[in-house]
């Protein structure tokens, strides 16, 4: 009787000193990870600076203003989240030593990646419809793909992502962590936070394989059939030239995707051999979290001619501005220096 009432207040007390975790970094280097963290850092910038680019490029340029294009502004935006959600961590960590981070805000950084990368999965669902409508039946494509459709299409990826990913961080909170408090990580990933555990975590792995295989498996699955039927439909052109448009148009989203669902398949085989090298998941987590948003917008404005033209009449547009300025204060110190003599000659006169 004694003993059932005292370990539960053991447990509870001893809990209420984990208040904190602690991100170790990079496991294995962490004397000198900080040496990471320039190429990290330049990744972060550039991907800030190119997904803002792309997106005011879109937002100025009434040319840009098609489903496809909204679409890639939506992924603009998505990138520059993800991103921003877990380098100013990882550069705190590596350059100031900043590991502790407090149970709040450590889930709140996990809904935060996992809301945020479902929302790419998602988004590129929605690209690879638009390009199936547009190939495959492009005579009905000014009447499905609408203003209506887009934002419908769009609010329905944003809801899903927003409310299918809360159950991951209320079921990480809900464990009792009352040990271990350090995580051999540079982010709060929800399979690192849950080992810590000392409870049951069955639901949350469980959980865990429900968004990894139900939500991105199926986007993953209809992206790939819907490139199947167009490369399909492709393939029956009697013209040569349609055939390289297609082709051209298709090619940039399908290799940016390629890439993102490659990276999920190989960071989720390399935690099979996390106890031998347990660098190597971390590494490609992190990686995989900053490199799709810094290569994205890189593809896409090399592949789409549209999009950089855009870019070009933007840029243009910002260098006549800025050259505006000195010319107009040229011109006046022009006038001044013309009128000067006739004001003179009226004062003397």
């Amino acid at each position: 009787m004694d003993t059932s009432t005292t370990v539960p207040t053991v447990t509870n007390s001893s809990s209420l000193h984990i208040s904190q975790f602690i991100l170790m970094g990079l496991p294995g280097i962490h004397e000198w990870q900080h040496w990471l963290s320039l190429a990290l850092a330049l990744l972060y910038l550039l991907a800030l600076a190119a997904n803002l680019l792309i997106f005011i490029t879109i937002q100025h340029e009434p040319t840009l203003h098609e489903p496809m294009y909204h679409f890639l502004g939506v992924l603009s935006l998505v990138d520059i989240g993800l991103a921003t959600t877990i380098m100013p961590k990882i550069m705190a960590i590596f350059w100031f030593d900043a590991k502790a981070i407090s149970l709040p805000e450590c889930f709140a950084q996990m809904y935060v990646i996992h809301c945020f990368f479902c929302m790419e999965s998602g988004i590129f669902l929605c690209m690879a419809v638009d390009r199936y409508i547009a190939i495959c039946h492009p005579l009905r494509y000014p009447s499905i793909v609408t203003n209506a459709f887009m934002v419908k299409v769009t609010g329905f990826m944003v809801l899903r992502n927003s409310l299918l990913t809360i159950p991951v961080p209320v079921l990480a909170a809900q464990r009792l962590y009352c040990s271990k408090n350090e995580i051999d990580h540079c982010l709060c990933s929800n399979l690192g936070v849950i080992s810590l555990a000392c409870d049951d975590i069955t639901v949350n792995k469980f959980y865990q394989l429900f968004l990894a295989w139900i939500i991105v498996g199926s986007d993953m699955a209809l992206v790939f059939s819907s490139y199947a039927l167009i490369l399909h439909t492709v393939l029956r052109l009697n013209s040569a030239e349609a055939m390289s448009k297609a082709l051209s148009t298709c090619s940039s989203h399908f290799v940016l995707i390629l890439f993102f669902y490659s990276g999920i398949i190989v960071v989720s085989v390399t935690h099979l051999v996390k106890e031998k090298i347990p660098i190597i998941p971390v590494l490609l987590n992190v990686l995989h979290n900053i490199i799709p948003p810094a290569l994205n917008p890189m593809v896409y404005a090399l592949r789409m001619h549209e999009l950089r033209l855009g870019l070009q009449r933007l840029l243009g547009e910002n260098m006549s501005s800025q050259n505006l300025f000195p010319k107009i204060i040229s011109h006046i110190i022009t006038l001044r220096n013309e009128n000067s003599p006739k004001v003179h000659h009226l004062i003397s006169g």
